[in-house]
């Protein structure tokens, strides 16, 4: 049994879990602790076979994430500025964070209402599927505290989901995306009411777990490396590679209605 203190991880159907940021008191911002169980969480979902899909979700009414708490990495020192390899330990941990979740082999359908800004933002850009409320808002925040804009794998996520052109402005400038913008770029896949957000999710969820779970994984390792793939060639060699695997894992004549 995994516990958490600020997280919440519970098995809401078979195959399909819900993972809570915890702290509503503070829009849900990651300090040390979150940022530990949140290592601690993904790392448990490589090997956790149970679990085909994740949901994941900020706790309370304010918002899905506001980023780093800034008070307590103040109060904590973590952004002491004389310890430079101190706060390079503190930004790597942070920022593969995010990397762990694509490592995940479970789709992540991410559902955001209120901010997510921050490291909050780059957790839904993380995501595979993205479900949001009408108030939803989407900020890379960091130049705004006189940090780069690139940031938290922002500069890498942003540019490929949305288009380089638009991503360079929300970093440059660190200005508020909109739920219409979101839409309309592309970045999610339905709006919703506040009240029908987490039916939107679990009917993504419930529609993935009709799926073959090896074909969600080895899709979403195939997304993974053909992001960055040198070319067409490289691209169809994964593809071909997963399709030959699943043939012979589940027997397409067994998947295919005579």
């Amino acid at each position: 049994m995994e516990e958490y203190k600020s997280l919440l991880w519970e098995t809401v159907e078979p195959g399909i879990g819900l993972l809570t940021l915890n702290r509503p008191e503070s829009y849900n911002a990651v300090d040390g602790d979150m940022m530990i169980e949140l290592e601690k969480f993904w790392l448990c979902r490589l090997n956790d076979e149970a679990t085909k899909v994740i949901i994941i979700k900020g706790a309370g009414e304010k918002g899905f994430c506001s980023g780093l708490d800034m008070k307590w990495a103040i109060k904590s020192a973590q952004l002491n500025q004389g310890d430079v390899w101190a706060n390079f330990r503190f930004q790597a941990r942070l920022a593969r964070i995010n990397l762990a979740m694509r490592r995940a082999p479970q789709p992540i359908i991410a559902m955001v209402h209120g901010a997510a800004a921050g490291e909050g933002f780059s957790f839904t850009l993380a995501s595979d599927i993205r479900v949001i409320t009408p108030d939803a808002r989407f900020c890379a925040a960091y130049i705004n505290i006189g940090l780069g804009g690139a940031d938290m794998t922002c500069s890498y996520f942003l540019p490929r989901l949305i288009g380089a052109g638009r991503a360079y402005e929300f970093m440059y400038t660190g200005e508020f995306m909109s739920s219409e913008e979101a839409v309309n770029l592309g970045l999610v896949s339905k709006v919703v009411p506040r009240e029908e957000l987490y039916d939107a999710a679990l009917t993504y969820a419930r529609k993935l777990m009709t799926k073959n779970p090896m074909g969600l994984y080895l899709t979403k390792e195939a997304i993974n490396m053909n992001l960055d793939a040198g070319g067409l060639e490289q691209a169809i060699c994964m593809e071909d590679r997963n399709q030959v695997l699943l043939t012979l894992a589940s027997g397409l004549k067994s998947t295919v209605k005579q």
